[in-house]
């Protein structure tokens, strides 16, 4: 056997084991440490590494996966674009009157009725305090979404099987109104809950409760707490009881299947529910809650107020993209003149139409316009506003023919007139009831509209003048075509429109001057200049008259100065009134310009006149006072050139003496006066021709002494603006111009 095989066996008997050197041991001792190191894994050669490198490698991939997730969902909220801010804020277009009362709105283009709300001023603060009570206590804290009201929700759930409380706050049911879905699942609620944080973003927490407001479904075509609550209650949701409250509260969850007019038992088990769930949390007394569950529910929608239908139309066609346009009218007086034009057109009769419109004096605000008795009555064409309707005045333009004569110096309202048949060319006048009176007062000839006197004061003043005076009041006078003003317009033969009928006499109540009329109230300073009608002395002289016009049965005398008309044919009967606050102008007749037997102002349009006046609910404010330079005076005690009225005829002498003429300065000039270095106006010269001496000056109705031999005299001008001067001869014969100082 060979020595290696002999070693190779050291369990071989016989033989003797030699000692391992010292340099084995050590590679021995060390292979063990390493081993038994190994086993235990620690302190192995290059493991720090290792393991840095594996959670590096780890940490890498966590980071990409976050990173991966968080690209997928910032991708996934680009994807969803913008909020739909302005889309969800187009509401139904409202018109409102002075005050903000709604007049009428008008539906959206697809049929909905959305109307705008302020929550802070036209919102019940009990209706709200429910509503965040049931729907979103921690509205005012939470920024969008509330993770304790979604935890809450998901306990309930698994607890009872059932939904028990929803966990969406008004944010989130904003973003679902704003983006409506019909599904109902795990990415509609995320994505309800992403548009939520967005809108809290964007919006203020009033902002998103007047939107939710605004948006919020009730049944039907019925959108917003302001649509539900007129629609159902008949009123703004301003105030409402606890029963309302708790009901408008409960529909929006499922408003389809809780509409009042079809499901009005559903819809009170679900008020009720909410009054128990408010009684449960404190929010409500038990006592409180009991009683409201007694109320009915109402089982009927009420239709959309429209008062001022016509107004509401010409508003809506003239501001174009306005949410809300606001009137001058007055809701409350537009409503109680509506049902005034309605009774007493079917008093009158079928066919006729009522038309009334009222004017603040001093504002030229249009308070109440009523363009026909009812708005949906084709028999009296009710969408036809009369109120702007061209049409025969009849006598109403009466009074500024007098105004013009007073004016000009030639009459008084105590001069005395003669009423008797008188013929001017091929036109011969004749009074309503086909007779003559005499020798009149000027005074009772205007209360009693006589004819004869009225065309012969216009015969003086002149037509043309007349109606270049109106339109430069801002009255649009219509003639025929190709036709010049004549003497037949001083008893209607011209159109006029009853708001421009009204505004003129407004301008008597403003003592001579008009205001353009408003019915939109812009944005814009109200820039609207007065308007020259009459001086201020004859202005009030006409109203002082018309005060004392005898008013129909059992109304009262000397509240109201008024004009009454009746167009040729009995096709339309006026009657105009002012007090010292208000003008009323009323219209009756019909539509399509057809006569009407026995229609007359006196007795068809003055008492509907009256009775606005008495609607109005205000005791009539007195006219102004007489302004400086009016003379009041009886006949015996005025002038002798203004006892009596003369026609142009009358003033030429037999004898070849003329009466007098004043050649300078002529009539209806302007006339430009030096001023001296103190500001005061320079002596003006007047000149006259013809005439008996002595010969008396006067300006502006004050004697301003005598004219001299030559027929001349220097005249200190009254002030800048118009002034009258008047000359009278010994036999009493006068001439008068006016002009105008600068």
């Amino acid at each position: 056997m060979s020595e290696a095989g002999t070693n190779s066996s050291p369990s071989c008997p016989g033989k003797r084991r030699e000692a391992p050197s010292s340099q084995q041991m050590s590679r021995a001792s060390t292979s063990f440490v390493a081993a038994n190191e190994d086993v235990d894994g620690r302190d192995k050669p290059g493991h720090d590494g290792v393991r840095r490198r594996r959670i590096v490698r780890f940490a890498a991939a966590v980071a990409f996966a976050v990173l991966a997730i968080s690209a997928a969902f910032a991708f996934w909220v680009v994807s969803l674009g913008p909020l739909p801010l302005e889309q969800a804020k187009q509401v139904s277009t409202t018109i409102v009157d002075r005050n903000g009362k709604l007049l009428r709105a008008y539906a959206m283009a697809d049929g909905r009725w959305r109307l705008p709300v302020d929550a802070k001023t036209a919102v019940d603060p009990g209706y709200l305090k429910l509503l965040l009570a049931y729907e979103d206590r921690r509205f005012r804290s939470h920024s969008g979404v509330d993770p304790i009201a979604l935890g809450r929700a998901a306990l309930q759930l698994v607890a009872r099987g059932h939904i028990v409380s929803g966990g969406s706050t008004i944010t989130m049911q904003l973003a679902r109104l704003m983006e409506p879905r019909r599904e109902r699942s795990v990415y509609a609620k995320l994505r309800q809950m992403v548009r939520a944080l967005e809108i809290e973003r964007q919006l203020t927490k009033d902002q998103i409760l007047d939107l939710y407001l605004a948006l919020a479904p009730y049944g039907g075509n019925l959108e917003g707490i302001r649509a539900a609550s007129i629609a159902y209650f008949g009123k703004e949701p301003k105030r409402l009881s606890l029963a309302e409250a708790a009901l408008l509260v409960a529909l929006p969850q499922s408003p389809e299947t809780r509409r009042l007019d079809r499901y009005p038992d559903v819809a009170r088990a679900a008020r009720d529910r909410v009054l128990d769930r408010m009684v449960e949390d404190g929010q409500v007394s038990r006592d409180d809650a009991m009683q409201a569950k007694t109320v009915l529910v109402p089982r009927l929608r009420r239709p959309m107020p429209i008062l001022a239908p016509h107004s509401a139309d010409q508003a809506i066609a003239t501001v174009k993209d306005a949410p809300v346009i606001r009137l001058t009218l007055d809701a409350s007086l537009q409503k109680v003149l509506e049902a005034l034009a309605r009774d007493r057109a079917i008093a009158l009769g079928p066919n006729i139409s009522v038309a009334i419109v009222a004017v603040d004096n001093e504002s030229g605000d249009i308070l109440a316009r009523v363009g026909s008795p009812d708005y949906f009555d084709e028999r009296r064409a009710g969408q036809v506003d009369m109120s702007r309707a061209v049409r025969s005045p009849g006598s109403t333009l009466k009074p500024f023919i007098y105004g013009l004569a007073f004016e000009d110096g030639f009459v008084h309202p105590e001069s005395l007139i003669d009423d008797r048949p008188i013929r001017f060319g091929t036109y011969a006048p004749e009074n309503f009831d086909m007779t003559f009176q005499g020798t009149v007062a000027v005074r009772r000839a205007l209360q009693q509209s006589l004819n004869v006197p009225a065309i012969a004061l216009l015969d003086r003043v002149g037509s043309s003048r007349l109606a270049s005076r109106l339109r430069q009041a801002g009255a649009n006078l219509v003639l025929p075509k190709d036709e010049a003003p004549g003497l037949a317009m001083g008893l209607g033969g011209v159109g006029v429109t009853l708001q421009d009928l009204a505004q003129l006499y407004a301008g008597l109540a403003r003592l001579g001057n008009t205001r353009p009329l408003r019915e939109i109230v812009t944005n814009n300073d109200d820039r609207r200049e007065s308007l020259r009608l009459l001086d201020q002395v004859a202005a009030w002289q006409v109203g002082n008259v018309l005060m004392g016009t005898p008013p129909p049965e059992n109304a009262p005398h000397n509240r109201v100065a008024f004009k009454t008309g009746t167009s040729y044919g009995y096709r339309d009967a006026w009657s105009v009134g002012f007090d010292g606050r208000m003008t009323i102008g009323v219209w009756v007749g019909r539509p399509d310009g057809a006569p009407v037997p026995g229609l007359a102002g006196r007795t068809a349009a003055a008492p509907i006149l009256f009775d606005a006046f008495a609607r109005t609910g205000k005791l009539p404010v007195p006219l102004p006072k007489p302004p400086k330079g009016a003379l009041v005076a009886s006949n015996a005690k005025l002038p002798l050139p203004l006892r009596r009225f003369r026609a142009v005829g009358e003033l030429v002498r037999t004898g070849g003496e003329q009466a007098p003429h004043i050649q300078f300065p002529l009539n209806g000039s302007r006339i430009d006066v030096d001023r001296s270095a103190n500001g005061q106006f320079a002596a003006m010269p007047v000149k006259v021709a013809g005439g008996v001496l002595p010969m008396t000056m006067l300006v502006n109705g004050v004697a301003a002494g005598e004219i001299d031999g030559r027929r001349q005299r220097l005249v200190d001008p009254p002030g800048p603006g118009f002034a009258r001067l008047t000359v009278i001869d010994a036999t009493g014969a006068a001439d008068t111009v006016v002009i105008r100082i600068q």
